[in-house]
């Protein structure tokens, strides 16, 4: 008996602690975790018409499904950087402005734009922030010559000097006038956080609320110069810099998209993630072709992702302009 008890008992502890061994491992295998369910929305058809020469600039919501805000492609020159600790600032490529610095300190000295061509630089498309024409003025207090390009029936808007004085928490102080001294204008720029930027109107020598505040916005309708062969002023869609991203994916139909997909996307912060590509101009027909099999996923500043394709860019009369499209909350 005692022989029979200690050979079972070996056997039994054997088996238990397999059993814990078998238990234990089980515990630790992560389990996979299901796509939490998600309701999509319903499919929205919408359009904006920026006419047929692209004056318009148009701020849209694509929550709400609504254009928040437009203005005239003409009512701004460049904008500054809004947050506190911002300094840089941009063109309005819409007009495919230009500015080069002069390497000169001496305000009235600079005259003309003898050599501009040489040197003159545009914003990056992208939106990067260390590929501005202006780039990072502060310790230089260098003179600029702004080429304020040109309006939607091809005039010449002129040029403008331009010395960017100091920035500090709340406000800049600049400088600017026509190349002659005309206009010689001293101002300060106030800060706004709630916006990306503070926009400046050369003509009327003031400041201007273009942008709506930045958590009220996704895209923009818009023209900007992209860097081709050449820089050449496009028409397309630019996405809001304040936490807004987007990709294009043309492997999947608008319709088979579903939300689970957005954990495979790596989204851009591009400001041409959605850009000008989803329409081509046909030289033998003089018309634009659209391609809606290019779905374009957006996630907006709230963490919502979209998706959205473009369906066509006239209106019923045939007018270009009128970019049109479906778009769906994921």
């Amino acid at each position: 008996m005692k022989f029979e008890m200690k050979m079972k008992t070996p056997f039994l502890l054997a088996r238990v602690g397999v059993g814990l061994l078998l238990l234990l491992f089980a515990s630790c295998q992560k389990e996979e975790l299901p796509v939490p369910a998600h309701d999509a929305g319903n499919v929205i058809t919408s359009t904006v018409n920026m006419e047929s020469n692209y004056k318009w600039q148009i701020f849209f919501d694509l929550k709400t499904n609504t254009m928040v805000s437009k203005n005239l492609k003409t009512a701004w020159d460049i904008a500054f950087e809004a947050t506190s600790d911002g300094y840089r600032v941009i063109l309005n490529s819409s007009k495919a402005m230009y500015a080069a610095n002069t390497g000169n300190t001496n305000f009235t000295v600079v005259t003309d734009t003898v050599g501009f061509g040489n040197i003159k630089k545009f914003d990056a498309p992208s939106g990067a922030s260390d590929s501005t024409a202006i780039g990072d003025w502060r310790s230089s207090n260098k003179i600029y010559i702004i080429d304020r390009g040109y309006s939607e029936t091809g005039a010449h808007q002129g040029f403008r000097k331009i010395q960017f004085q100091s920035v500090d928490a709340n406000k800049y102080t600049i400088r600017f006038a026509e190349l002659n001294g005309n206009g010689d204008t001293s101002i300060e720029i106030n800060k706004d956080s709630t916006y990306n930027f503070t926009f400046l109107s050369f003509t009327t020598k003031s400041t201007a609320i273009i942008e709506p505040p930045k958590a009220d916005w996704d895209i923009v309708f818009t023209q900007y110069l992209e860097a081709l062969s050449t820089p050449y002023l496009v028409t397309g869609v630019l996405i809001n810099r304040y936490g807004t991203s987007a990709l294009m994916d043309s492997l999947k139909t608008f319709s088979q998209i579903t939300y689970s997909d957005v954990l495979s996307y790596t989204l851009s912060s591009k400001l041409t993630a959605i850009g000008y590509k989803w329409k081509k101009y046909d030289y033998s027909t003089s018309t634009f072709i659209i391609y809606p099999q290019m779905n374009y996923i957006i996630k907006n500043s709230e963490g919502i992702y979209y998706k959205l394709h473009f369906i066509d860019f006239y209106d019923t009369s045939g007018n270009k302009g009128n970019p049109k499209w479906e778009q769906q909350q994921l």
